[in-house]
């Protein structure tokens, strides 16, 4: 017989190996954790769970099969499958993460619920028997609706643990076996329409906790599912198709089909297909999508070309040096992997705090029911005053801490154009001291201006008539400006602009354009001369014999674009991206919320640090390609300081993931917005300070409210378990609760 593919993979190899599992079941912090816990218990294995991903990443010993590792997360109460080798052509998988499952149940629970609420609060509004409606109403939802939380408390108590899921779980139960219980007993004392008082029901406790619950796992969720959105955006920017050279002539092929060492062809406006070297064809290549900056990267024979990247101009052929998994896209998704399952879980304040509060309440839930009935003799008493504990310890305004703070915070948030993703986040703005800023569209508009022109009217409005035949953003920068500029403004002369013909434009190889332009003085009036125009690089215009003096270049850290016209040297024009106007009051702002802000770019050092000592940056770290933007802010991390990471390209989508807050600006490309924490809608740089203040509000309204909810429980549990809590003042001591963290949350609706 022989062995199989899967025999294969269980076979343990000479050395330590990568296993990547695919794990289902997860739905909190302290479920990753325990899955953790169990691998890392195998000898040889050193295990890190991703939750947003639900895939733990695993280096084995050369003992360790993958039967092991799998059963070894089954039996932490979960399933798990090994990931399958990456095909060639491919990029990592990414795993969809569907949170639609609880949107039913939280609709339908709410559905239900409204009037369970309603009626109880109301004493039954006059309703003969309302008891036994609220029973009928409340009965889906401790049932269906509160299955998640069932089956989560199921698997923490097999993994030996208690977590908020249990507290919800007990207090419902028991909140609802109490009050049928009830029901019960008025019937059998032949109450059956007109039940007293004495019979008291818990339904509406029970009911409010799983719909407020609901809201808050539906949010957290769907927030879980952000990293996987910026997976699959980051490799959808590949190319599907290719274009082959091969004996039979030019055949498109998908991009799987394409392996090393084959040639296939670029036409402009299509994208590189994979990463190569240029064989043949000049063109500029629009790296943006990657690199996040503004100006193509001119390329000739023997250049290197990256996958996903645009050929904006001229034809290319270039030979593939890497494909699959081994291109730089595919591996700046795995750097966004690596990074998010390098971070620490972060559990939520409940989740903390309930670990050590729900084994309390149990163990004084159980004490008050065994010295009430061993030493007072009245078990009766004992199972009243036992339950009054659980009922006054069930989290009802524990449930509504987070999630109303964090609704009141989003809807304050989406009206001054901040969303951020959960509370997790917010909990990390306390701690934050370093902000790393990329400068193209983020400090620097992301566009190409001109910033000066030594060029006279006449000469300019000549290059500008050249350069508006060209789609090169620089060329495109000069051609607005003198379209854009009253007269007079690009040179000295103020006159007004001549009526020009261009004809015979090409592009030249190298960087630069020539043309033929015929100027007229006016309307009606004979054509003029025709000009030779050549524009391009200084160092262009001397290869054909125009001299440029050295003297004359700008010093400027700008692009400097040279202009020759019938064989004279007409002069420069310098081309760069303009700051934004809030970007030195934004920087000052973060100095003052205690944060070291840090200038981050792909961008050369002489431009670097003259945009740095505009805004007023001290520490620049410039040529920083998208793999060395991840190490900046690892090697900050490793520094022990808390950094949060400002983007807005494809490029930074890796580094806004490992940082420890990831902020992407809202002109930014889908994935660095999908990738980051905090996404900033309109664009403006004052909104990164604007962000760190809602958040760190918010979280000490989080926090305010738990102290509430927790301080509640702290001192009504004693009261209870001496019995002299009436059960039915416990229901309306939880509803006074919730109704003061309702409260506290709104107050964020004056946040400014």
């Amino acid at each position: 017989m022989s062995a199989g593919p899967a025999a294969d993979r269980t076979r343990p190899a000479e050395q330590p190996r990568s296993v990547d599992l695919d794990i289902t079941g997860m739905t909190c912090a302290s479920c990753s954790a325990r899955i953790e816990k169990k691998l890392n218990r195998l000898d040889g294995v050193e295990a890190t769970v991703n939750l947003p991903l639900n895939s733990a990443r695993v280096t084995a010993g050369p003992d360790v099969t993958d039967e092991q590792l799998t059963a070894a997360v089954e039996k932490a109460g979960y399933s798990a499958t090994v990931r399958e080798p990456i095909a060639p052509g491919r990029g990592p998988e990414v795993i969809d993460y569907d949170p639609r499952h609880l949107r039913p149940r939280l609709i339908g629970s709410a559905i239900l619920g409204l009037p369970v609420v309603v009626i109880s609060m109301g004493m039954g509004l006059g309703i003969p028997g309302w008891q036994w409606l609220v029973a009928a109403l409340s009965l889906p939802v401790v049932t269906w609706g509160a299955w998640p939380f069932y089956t989560a408390a199921y698997k923490a108590a097999r993994g030996r643990s208690t977590t908020m899921d249990t507290l919800v779980s007990v207090g419902v139960i028991i909140a609802t076996v109490v009050s049928l219980v009830a029901l019960a007993r008025a019937a059998a004392a032949g109450h059956l329409w007109h039940i007293p008082h004495d019979y008291h029901v818990w339904f509406e406790a029970a009911v409010a906790i799983i719909v407020f619950l609901l809201t808050g796992r539906l949010i957290e969720e769907r927030a879980k599912g952000r990293a996987t959105e910026a997976l699959r955006e980051l490799l959808s920017l590949g190319a599907t198709e290719v274009r082959v050279i091969r004996d039979d002539g030019e055949v498109e092929v998908p991009i799987e089909d394409l392996a090393a060492g084959e040639v296939f062809r670029v036409r402009p406006g299509e994208k590189v297909a994979t990463d190569g070297e240029v064989v043949s064809g000049h063109s500029a290549v629009d790296e943006s999508m990657l690199t996040g900056e503004s100006v193509p990267v001119e390329v000739s024979p023997g250049d290197t070309v990256t996958g996903a990247t645009i050929n904006t101009s001229g034809s290319l052929t270039v030979r593939a040096t890497r494909v699959g998994a081994e291109t730089t896209l595919a591996q700046m998704a795995e750097l966004v992997i690596r990074a998010q399952t390098g971070k620490p879980p972060v559990q939520r304040l409940a989740d903390r705090i309930s670990a050590v509060f729900v084994p309390i309440v149990f163990v004084i839930a159980a004490a008050t029911l065994l010295i009430w009935g061993l030493a007072a003799g009245s078990w009766s008493g004992g199972l009243i005053a036992a339950t009054t504990v659980l009922i006054i310890a069930c989290p009802c305004a524990l449930g509504l801490a987070t999630p109303t703070a964090i609704a009141v915070s989003s809807g304050r948030g989406s009206q001054l154009g901040i969303l951020v993703s959960g509370p997790e986040v917010m909990e990390s703005t306390r701690s934050l001291n370093t902000i790393v800023l990329d400068k193209t569209g983020t400090i620097t508009e992301g566009r190409m201006q001109v910033a000066e022109s030594q060029l006279s009217d006449d000469d300019y409005a000549i290059a500008a008539a050249v350069e508006a035949h060209s789609e090169h953003p620089i060329a495109q920068a000069i051609a607005a400006a003198g379209s854009a500029a009253p007269a007079g403004a690009a040179g000295t002369s103020g006159t007004a602009a001549p009526a020009i013909e261009v004809t015979d434009f090409a592009n030249i190889p190298g960087g630069g354009v020539r043309a033929t332009a015929t100027t007229a003085s006016g309307t009606g009036a004979s054509a003029g001369p025709a000009h030779a125009v050549l524009i391009g690089r200084p160092g262009l215009l001397r290869e054909h014999g125009i001299d440029v003096p050295a003297a004359e270049v700008p010093d400027l850290p700008a692009t400097i674009v040279a202009v020759g016209i019938d064989g004279r040297f007409a002069g420069c024009i310098a081309v760069a991206d303009a700051l934004k106007d809030s970007a030195i009051a934004a920087i000052k702002q973060l100095r003052e919320l205690g944060l070291e802000p840090i200038l981050l770019t792909g961008d050369n050092v002489r431009v670097a640090e003259a945009v740095a000592s505009e805004v007023g940056l001290e520490r620049v770290h410039a040529d920083v390609r998208p793999d060395g933007k991840v190490e900046v802010v690892s090697a900050l991390q490793a520094e022990g300081r808390s950094v949060a990471m400002v983007g807005d390209g494809v490029n930074d989508a890796a580094a806004l993931t490992q940082a420890d807050i990831g902020l992407a600006m809202g002109s930014g490309t889908d994935t660095a917005i999908a990738a980051s924490d905090i996404t900033l809608v309109r664009d403006d740089l004052a909104q990164i300070p604007q962000a760190i203040r809602l958040s760190r509000r918010t979280l000490a309204i989080i926090r305010g409210n738990l102290f509430w909810a927790f301080a509640y429980n702290t001192a009504a549990i004693p009261i209870a378990a001496l019995g002299l809590l009436n059960p039915m003042i416990a229901g309306a001591a939880m509803a006074l609760s919730s109704v003061f963290v309702v409260l506290n949350s709104l107050r964020l609706l004056r946040f400014r």
